[in-house]
């Protein structure tokens, strides 16, 4: 096999980078390399359009196996197995029992319970975990962060008398008072010191953790990569430096948290995401001495982000979903939730989460990534991005650190400045198209309607009293997704009960013509508008009288930019102000349109939110 291979690669002459850049530039015919192929990532590195062998020269990346140090390959060595895990809200812990069961049996193998805190007792859990075998599955419990103790408590005594072997028994639990502070704005710092107590309730169960580092609160408020992975690592220091600190030995307490990451639809970065935080935490750790390396061993959970789903053309986000959770299965996660397609509008029902769970069994059981660890292992692209997120996410750590640590950056509001300032470049690049979501700002359902949908606020599970209703000592993330402002928008036109109708007076060069009359559907569909398309008119006379015929709100001049100058001033006059009238495009003699009486021209650098924000009132839609 060795001989044929290289008797089949002997046949082509190799070919050098420069011969490679030779080619690009004449093909580029005198275009900018940098700004035509180089993509200027918003992690603040660049990527290049192709990577070779000598790319890898001198990374360290590729050196290591699966299961060694730092594991930037992934905790594993035989097989890339991760744990399909479904959460429940508990209002009665015998229906989310009935529930649980059921899942079980439908590929689930790990459970989240979300339980509120004044339910809390020996026979509550007994009920909640009656005939559910907790060492055959994962088991993870969220409760309100005073209680957390209280619950580990209890779910010891449970797994005592039941007879469990603690080292059979995987999950975690979710006390994490820095995510909470982030959520809600209010500081809670003084309650990490109960993180010691926990993490001696549950010394014994070494697969059991229970200090959360939750980021994918980041990444559901618009935060980058970097800005993710960089505080991830800041929070976990902060809280394995506290134990420490505490008394705690370091091996037990690193063993003792866990990660919970969001994934974003930036596909390959996301995977190289996963590979550098698993190196990088690696690193952290080490710095404390531990007596084994297997403490340094990052436990990652992952979670499709919720930052770019859509109410809109809802079944879009079913690719985002699965192409997030193909890149968080081929990092090698421990576990992944995939979030059902409806979530943004309603509380999921038993279809949308169906699918979200054979979302995940498609990945494992027909395209079995689930049995070769670190597929991206010595990829020329994966590796360069790897590194260069790890070096972003690791400065960003540097600078935490400087500050004075997670909770000192979070009290003083650089955290959640930084990424709320995140949230707003992403809005601002949806509402110009630089970022595209479909069916939402670009190519939306024309016929679509939102009926009873309405955006879904996010509420607070835990029962723990109604502290989310105080107000708020700093600042705290801005979780609105990017959807959200364009989605305002087209359910305000339909609320209206007035739908307007823009009516393409197309005439002209075809080619110019047809172009610009989906460039405009396009664009006002994205406010819920009726669009009416034809093919060509012969005169601007029969254009406008065939818009009056349709009872047009909105006409639109569809031509060539040379020919704008005969057909635009005489279509405005025709219309004479019984409809808004916009020209499709920036022609040359914009100037002189604009001097005639035309306001309205819409085009690629127009940004898109405002415009039709303008136009709605324009139209009377309030």
């Amino acid at each position: 096999m060795a001989d044929s291979k290289e008797k089949l690669f002997s046949d082509f002459p190799p070919v050098s980078t420069q011969e490679w850049m030779d080619k690009i530039m004449v093909d580029l015919k005198g275009a900018d390399y940098e700004k035509k192929l180089v993509w200027k990532t918003n992690e603040g590195f660049k990527v290049k359009p192709f990577y070779r062998q000598e790319d890898l020269e001198g990374l360290k990346t590729t050196e290591g196996l699966p299961g060694e140090f730092p594991f930037i390959r992934g905790n594993k060595k035989n097989d890339n197995t991760w744990y399909i895990r479904q959460d429940i809200q508990v209002e009665d812990p015998a229906e989310a029992n009935k529930k649980a069961l059921d899942l079980l049996n439908k590929g689930i193998d790990s459970l989240g319970f979300h339980i509120k805190a004044k339910d809390l007792n020996a026979e509550y859990i007994a009920v909640l975990l009656k005939d559910i075998c907790c060492d055959c599955i994962e088991l993870n419990f969220t409760t309100c962060q005073r209680h957390t103790v209280q619950l580990a408590e209890l779910l010891v005594a449970y797994f005592k008398e039941k007879g469990y072997d603690p080292e059979k028994l995987y999950g975690s639990l979710n006390f994490d008072p820095i995510g909470k502070m982030l959520q809600k704005g209010k500081d809670v710092s003084p309650i990490i010191s109960q993180a010691k107590n926990l993490v001696e309730v549950l010394a014994d169960y070494p697969h059991f953790r229970c200090i959360a580092v939750n980021s994918l609160q980041l990444n559901n408020a618009g935060a980058y990569i970097y800005q993710e992975l960089g505080y991830a690592l800041a929070w976990g220091n902060e809280y394995l430096s506290r134990l420490t600190e505490a008394g705690v030995p370091v091996d037990l307490a690193a063993k003792k948290i866990k990660f919970n990451f969001g994934i974003s639809s930036n596909y390959f970065m996301e995977i190289a995401k996963f590979r550098a935080a698993r190196m990088l935490w690696a690193d952290i750790v080490k710095a404390y001495n531990p007596q084994c390396e297997c403490a340094c061993k990052m436990v990652a959970h992952a979670e499709t982000s919720s930052f770019n789903l859509t109410l809109f053309d809802a079944h879009v986000n079913l690719l985002r979903t699965q192409t997030e959770a193909m890149s968080a299965a081929i990092a090698g996660v421990n576990s992944i939730t995939v979030s059902p397609f409806d979530k943004t509008y309603e509380t999921p029902n038993d279809f949308s989460e169906r699918i979200a769970r054979n979302q995940q069994l498609l990945l494992k059981e027909e395209s079995h990534l689930n049995r070769i660890v670190d597929p991206a292992g010595g990829s020329y692209y994966i590796e360069n991005l790897t590194v260069s997120i790890a070096k972003q996410a690791w400065d960003l750590f540097l600078q935490v650190e400087d500050a004075g640590g997670m909770v000192q950056s979070v009290l003083t509001e650089q955290i959640q400045n930084a990424v709320n300032a995140s949230n707003k470049a992403l809005h601002e690049a949806v509402s110009k198209r630089k970022e595209i979501l479909l069916g939402t700002n670009q190519y939306p359902n024309f016929n679509e309607l939102a009926g009873d949908k309405a955006p879904l606020e996010h509420k607070c599970g835990c029962g723990g009293g109604h502290s989310h209703d105080e107000e708020a000592s700093f600042a705290k993330l801005e979780t609105s997704r990017a959807a959200s402002e364009f989605e305002a928008l087209r359910l305000q036109t339909e609320h209206s009960g007035k739908r307007p109708k823009a009516f393409m007076l197309t005439i002209g060069n075809l080619a110019m013509r047809q172009a610009r009359a989906q460039f405009s559907c396009n664009f006002l569909a994205c406010a819920g508008y009726e669009v009416i398309d034809n093919l060509g008119f012969p005169t601007v006379e029969e254009g406008v009288e065939a818009a009056m015929k349709a009872h047009a709100d909105i006409v639109v001049i569809c031509s060539s930019d040379d020919e704008y100058a005969e057909y635009a001033i005489p279509a405005f006059k025709a219309v004479n102000g019984r409809a808004m009238f916009i020209v499709a495009g920036a022609p040359a003699c914009m100037e002189e349109l604009k001097a005639a009486g035309i306001e309205n021209f819409i085009h690629v650098r127009c940004n898109v939110l405002e415009t039709l924000k303008e136009y709605n009132e324009k139209l009377g839609i309030k």
